[in-house]
């Protein structure tokens, strides 16, 4: 019986992926953050802009959600009871 060989991933290949999705998040918040400088300043008018407005908004909204997801996946929800056990045991 032959059994189905999948590569494995590049390790180099992981890493640039990573950084590809990290840099978008930092471009989408910096785009974020200029439209809401020309706003303040009022070079801006989202009435005349609107894919521009729309465009924006999706970005913050996207980037709230990862904001969101990424806290309640790194959130502690130990019992500081058990923490406190381990520490005590030494492991």
């Amino acid at each position: 019986m032959t059994t189905l060989h999948v590569p494995h991933t590049p390790d180099w290949l992981g890493a640039v992926a990573g950084f590809v999705r990290q840099a978008f998040w930092v471009i989408a918040l910096g785009l974020v953050l200029v439209y809401a400088f020309f706003f303040v300043l009022g070079a801006l008018d989202p009435g005349d802009a609107g894919a521009l407005t729309i465009g924006v908004v999706i970005l913050l909204g996207l980037w709230m959600l990862r904001s969101w997801a990424w806290r309640r996946r790194h959130a502690d929800e130990r019992d500081p009871r058990l923490v406190q056990a381990r520490e005590r045991r030494g492991f």
